[in-house]
């Protein structure tokens, strides 16, 4: 046989191939889900993100019927255990994550990690948006958003707790700081309950807490709530103001969602994708993100993608223009 007609032969022979293994894997993606699901948080066992991941995995298997969608704890204090767990995963869809917004601070902060946050996954859905909550101890000559943006500008000299360097709370004191023009000391606690303990004792001056813990202080009167750092205002606390209200454009924004390795087929991201908004839109779902002080959001898979590279984009910024570091 001459090289030109082997060559020739070779690539009948690839071709053919090629010919069985595109309906197989399209067959495979319609027979979807084929064998257990499982979905790797990165919280441990009834964390807030494990609670709903096991809700929603109890629901999906519902939907299944005949496959079961399972939950796997990789609990680590960054996420990023779980993370690289998920991005080396073959994107068949049977390995799924659910993500936090630390998923897209970490790169911003410098914690070392071997994949990207956007680029390495395939975004499913946001699921929830998780505001905070600024509160002021009583004492405080702030009754308003209003007279805390004044108060603030003309004490330079003020602080604010959090739960933590480059939490939530964190995060939102440090864009308040660029956004609004003003200078404050950070004081990171060891969790959200020391730091909120604190500011009940008047050791520092405000706080941008998590949304569950600060509204049960406030209605019992022990803290003020002058806002949230949601975009608008939370219908569980139509009178209390957002901080966009005041400083337009700011925004601080907790979130989880699901993700999966990159490269999962369209047909399948539409499947879970549909199958997880179903799930959200359940009554008793619904209702046990708004008990955790969360909105439901159940986004697209191309809305997702675009709320991360925003937030990484974000976060980046505020990281650097603040000079903020791990410690």
């Amino acid at each position: 046989m001459t090289q030109d007609g082997f060559a020739l032969r070779f690539f009948g022979v690839v071709v053919a191939a090629l010919g069985l293994v595109s309906p197989w894997l399209a067959l495979a993606q319609q027979d979807y889900p084929a064998r257990t699901v499982r979905i790797v948080t990165a919280s441990t066992a009834g964390g807030s993100s494990d609670i709903l991941a096991r809700q929603l995995a109890g629901k999906l298997t519902e939907s299944f019927k005949t496959q079961t969608v399972i939950v796997e704890n990789r609990a680590s204090a960054t996420g990023v255990l779980a993370g690289e767990l998920v991005a080396n995963a073959p994107p068949d869809g049977y390995t799924l994550m659910m993500a936090y917004h630390q998923h897209t601070i970490n790169m911003p902060l410098g914690v070392p990690m071997p994949y990207h946050p956007v680029n390495s996954f395939t975004p499913i859905t946001q699921l929830a948006a998780i505001g905070l909550l600024l509160v002021v101890h009583p004492s405080s000559p702030a009754k308003s958003l209003q007279e805390f943006v004044e108060w603030t500008r003309k004490n330079p000299g003020l602080s604010f707790g959090s739960a933590g360097i480059g939490s939530g709370g964190h995060l939102a004191g440090e864009l308040y700081k660029l956004v609004a023009g003003t200078r404050a000391e950070h004081i990171p606690y060891k969790g959200t309950g020391q730091a909120l303990a604190d500011l009940l004792g008047a050791q520092y001056h405000y706080n941008f807490g998590g949304l569950q813990a600060a509204i049960r202080l406030a209605r019992d009167g022990k803290l003020r709530a002058l806002a949230v750092t949601n975009p608008r205002r939370v219908e569980f606390l139509p009178d209390v103001p957002a901080v966009a209200e005041a400083l337009p454009g700011f925004e601080v924004v907790g979130w989880l969602g699901i993700i999966g390795p990159a490269k999962i087929p369209d047909t399948i991201v539409k499947r879970l994708h549909g199958e997880f908004v179903k799930a959200l839109n359940i009554p008793e779902v619904k209702q046990s993100i708004l008990n955790d002080g969360s909105l439901p959001v159940g986004s697209t898979p191309e809305e997702f993608r675009t709320f991360l590279q925003a937030d990484l984009s974000k976060w980046t910024r505020v990281v650097k223009e603040s000079g903020m570091k791990v410690q």
